[in-house]
């Protein structure tokens, strides 16, 4: 059996669904404007592009918040974007470059090994009187070829707003082991009342927000992509200053390969971070398939991760008319889209209206635990190749 690489631009389908009441599973063309920089795959086409720069600037006004609220656990990386205070990640360093790093004035504050993943991650902190980017530089210079980086923070690509929803498109995946990747989900709420539901806090104890309780109901509430499924929710949040670190999302990776899920949402967004890269890499590497939306700030914004490493499942989303939202980004590659505008659980016992990527990405990830439920690598490659054929291809040029 031939396998499809999702990684190849050659090889993959930019296959686009709309995903609502009113039209089950009737493919839409996702249309792109033409003068943004895009990949050659998506060029050539148009689309509306209103609203963007409200979107982006929400995302940075949050970003700013963050670090008002939090001085003393938050700062701005190299490119502005937030980070731990006094914290470096570094993968698997050989003892030489953690011993130069030693002798160097760093101290090692944590050194955690992800078995079920096979990533080791090393913190350290710099001496008092180095700031952290200078840190991150120093230890790139003592160890050319190890990986360094920041601790980023990563942020849901979504919230609840007063909008006109439509229910997702609802199927049902028994036996299917689904990971979430978010903040807190309220498993009291009686969407839940029928679903198998287990969380684990990364960032401390487990604390029940809107947006990871939103995205479980969309997988596996009465009306989810995904009923029926053991969902494994793990929260980066938990209320924590520096919730949302590149290290919480590594722990919860490896937490998820050991219950061995076969599809995982990500329904979160940061910069390019090498950490985050590795658990995204080994999770795939062990038949997982990872799925992220592509984030709000617009298509022309950069592209954000984990929805633009090769090999995950990039989801965009659609407006109850099946156009791009305006807001929606691009990453490095869209894969599939997926309405974006909908009624999902709020953890005080009642629903919101939610728009965002976020919103969108569950219900691919649930679609796929539907077609192909079983922990195999062919098959999900198989999976991903029978929903791309519910879509359109986007020709190449």
């Amino acid at each position: 059996m031939n396998k499809i690489d999702l990684s190849s631009r050659a090889c993959k389908l930019v296959a686009l669904l709309l995903l609502c009441a009113a039209t089950p599973a009737v493919a839409q063309l996702l249309r792109l404007p033409d003068r943004l920089p895009l990949p050659s795959v998506l060029s050539g086409l148009g689309a509306p592009v209103d609203g963007l720069v409200g979107s982006a600037t929400a995302r940075l006004d949050r970003v700013s918040g963050l670090l008002r609220a939090h001085p003393r656990e938050l700062e701005r990386g190299n490119a502005g974007e937030v980070v731990v205070r006094a914290e470096i990640l570094a993968v698997a360093p050989q003892p030489v470059a953690l011993a130069a790093a030693l002798a160097a004035g760093f101290a090692v504050t944590a050194d955690e090994l992800e078995p079920a993943l096979g990533v080791r991650l090393v913190t350290l902190r710099p001496p008092p009187e180095v700031g952290v980017r200078a840190a991150l530089k120093r230890l790139r210079a003592l160890d050319p070829a190890g990986s360094y980086d920041f601790d980023h923070i990563f942020l849901p690509g979504g919230g609840a707003t007063p909008i006109t929803v439509a229910p997702p498109f609802a199927g049902d995946a028994p036996g299917a082991r689904v990971g979430l990747v978010d903040s807190g989900v309220a498993t009291a709420h009686p969407v839940f009342s029928g679903a198998r539901v287990e969380t684990r806090g990364f960032a401390g104890t487990v604390v029940a927000a809107q947006h990871g309780t939103a995205v479980a109901s969309l997988l596996v509430g009465p009306q989810g992509a995904a009923r029926g499924a053991r969902v494994f929710a793990a929260d980066v949040y938990g209320g924590a200053a520096t919730g949302g670190s590149a290290r919480a999302l590594v722990g919860a990776f490896g937490w998820l390969a050991g219950q061995k899920v076969g599809v995982v949402n990500v329904s979160l967004v940061g910069p390019p971070n090498l950490a985050l890269r590795a658990a995204v890499d080994a999770l795939r590497t062990r038949g997982t398939l990872v799925v992220a939306a592509v984030g709000n700030d617009g298509p022309a914004a950069p592209p954000l991760y984990p929805a633009s490493y090769p090999g995950v499942v990039a989801v965009t989303g659609l407006d109850v008319r099946g156009r791009p939202l305006p807001e929606a980004g691009r990453a490095a590659h869209v894969d599939f889209a997926a309405l974006a505008m909908l009624r999902a659980a709020d953890p005080g016992g009642g629903f919101s209206a939610v728009r965002g990527t976020s919103f969108a990405a569950p219900l691919i990830a649930g679609r796929l635990a539907r077609l192909h439920p079983v922990a195999a690598v062919a098959g999900r490659d198989a999976a991903v190749a029978e929903l791309a054929r519910d879509g359109i291809a986007i020709p190449r040029r």
